[in-house]
């Protein structure tokens, strides 16, 4: 069944680091520039995102907490983990795509305190096991 969504943009490309500092030096000596730095609890453990944005193009940086960098290694260290969609409403998207039958990964969309007034997003799995992100900057 075909889902009926408002997709408007890749909004960002995910990508698990094992040094958040390094890994932003390194996006900025290729032009980009850090557009935001937040804190996320994973497992009960702090851990950092730093998106980074050079013209239309924004990555996510993100180092999992020090008892959780075995995961990094599981999800691929310094590879690709996700790629999120902006979504103009993610309780519409939400409801559509549980609807069509797509595997989601989260119960309900979940809040993050990112940006200036926060995000709300939940992924998908496709057929090979990649993860595509729905994502509503609030």
């Amino acid at each position: 069944m075909k889902a009926h969504i408002n997709i408007t943009a890749i909004q960002h490309v995910g990508i698990p680091v094992t040094n958040i500092g390094d890994s932003q030096t390194f996006y900025e000596r290729l032009g980009f520039d850090r557009v935001m730095l937040a804190g996320f609890m994973h497992n009960g453990f702090p851990g950092t995102c730093v998106m980074m944005r050079r013209g239309e193009i924004t990555l996510e940086l993100y180092q999992l907490p020090e008892p959780e960098l075995e995961e990094i290694g599981k999800r691929g260290n310094g590879h690709i983990d996700h790629i999120a969609f902006n979504v103009t409403d993610i309780e519409e998207t939400f409801a559509a795509l549980k609807q069509a039958g797509f595997n989601i990964i989260e119960p309900e969309p979940v809040t993050l305190q990112f940006w200036a007034h926060g995000c709300r997003y939940f992924n998908i799995t496709g057929p090979d096991g990649e993860r595509l992100e729905f994502n509503q900057i609030l």
